[in-house]
């Protein structure tokens, strides 16, 4: 069955680019072929919106960004949606991660920056991959009240390092595993699902008519939000276990190849 494809959200880390975090080349004529039927693509990702722009530069003008794992969705700059946290979740995350052992450092996003306390040359080597604009300061809790997400990288585990330190924070805000090595804080109303629903609200476009790629926890709303959700074959078992079907790992490209099928293109 070929679907009535309009809208394709798809993953970025261990989703669409490659091992060396790079967008494949063979997806770029993909882009134009859906360009010009009419599909809407969006990159979907926990990164910043600056970061994702530039990965797609040869492609961004009108394509929409779903950036910070949904809190900031935009638009040729323009804000499509924006999901603030409260200032003192601030205060709150920092100090309940005063009770873990774990090595870590903490990122407070905004819409057009990102900061961070910690200043050592493995920690901002981690964040740069994510965050192109970014500042040093000596206080979070100076620029709280312009966060939409937090983010938290472990050295270690984040799923059994940092999320169990943060579950009181839970209770009240969304606390995503968005990778191997990073937790999320956002505002409750806030994940990949719901932005891309308010896509699909804006453009008119059905659950029937979208396609969806992820591989980590962060991903499982999108998923849900898209008939066509397919978990990579490197997924997280749980992402697998929601979706509906299985794209080959991000290593053999398998979002391109799939996209291919779906839009009956060689290549």
């Amino acid at each position: 069955m070929t679907p009535d494809l309009r809208l394709v959200a798809v993953d970025m880390d261990g989703t669409l680019l490659d091992a060396h975090g790079a967008v494949p080349e063979r997806l770029w004529p993909l882009l134009d072929e859906m360009r010009a039927r009419g599909i809407v693509f969006v990159p979907a990702s926990g990164r910043q919106y600056a970061t994702l722009r530039q990965l797609f530069a040869r492609a961004a003008d009108g394509m929409p960004f779903i950036a910070e794992n949904g809190t900031y969705v935009v638009r040729d700059d323009v804000e499509i949606s924006s999901t603030p946290l409260d200032a003192d979740v601030v205060h709150t995350v920092v100090a309940a991660l005063r009770e873990t052992t774990a090595d870590y450092g903490v990122v407070v996003t905004g819409r057009d920056c990102a900061w961070v306390t910690r200043t050592d040359a493995a920690f901002l080597a981690e964040v740069a991959k994510y965050y192109v604009e970014r500042e040093v300061v000596d206080d979070l809790a100076a620029v709280a009240d312009r966060a939409i997400k937090i983010a938290v990288f472990c050295f270690g585990d984040a799923e059994t390092e940092i999320a169990p330190a943060l579950a009181s924070v839970g209770e009240t805000h969304q606390v995503v595993v968005s990778g191997a090595n990073w937790v999320d804080v956002m505002d409750a109303r806030a994940d990949k699902g719901e932005a891309l629903r308010a896509l699909q609200r804006a453009f008119g476009i059905l659950p029937a008519q979208t396609a969806a790629f992820g591989d980590y926890l962060n991903d499982v709303q999108m998923l849900q939000a898209a008939d066509w959700s397919y978990a990579m074959d490197n997924a997280h078992p749980d992402v697998k276990a929601v979706a509906r079907r299985i794209a080959p790992h991000h290593h053999d490209e398998g979002v391109v190849e799939v996209l291919g099928e779906l839009l009956g293109v060689g290549l």
